[in-house]
């Protein structure tokens, strides 16, 4: 289980169940547990401070490696 966490402010934004391990380049909404404080607006989803955190890809959120940054465990 991992939190993702902006990484300009620091706020969590969700929790995520990651399978696998490897890089966090993609997020599957069924995946996503719990939502904290993730805003979506325009195909992107961003944090309340503005940082771009992903856009919409589908099932799941791609990305932005520069946005993010996350704590817990890889399985």
């Amino acid at each position: 289980m991992l939190t993702i966490k902006c990484s300009k402010c620091k706020t969590k934004l969700f929790k995520y169940q990651k399978i696998g391990k490897g890089k966090v380049l993609k997020c599957h909404k069924s995946r996503i547990t719990k939502m904290y404080r993730l805003e979506a607006g325009d195909g992107l989803y961003r944090c309340p401070c503005g940082t771009v955190i992903g856009s919409e890809e589908g099932s799941g959120i791609k990305m932005n490696e520069q946005g993010f940054i996350y704590t817990g465990t890889k399985e």
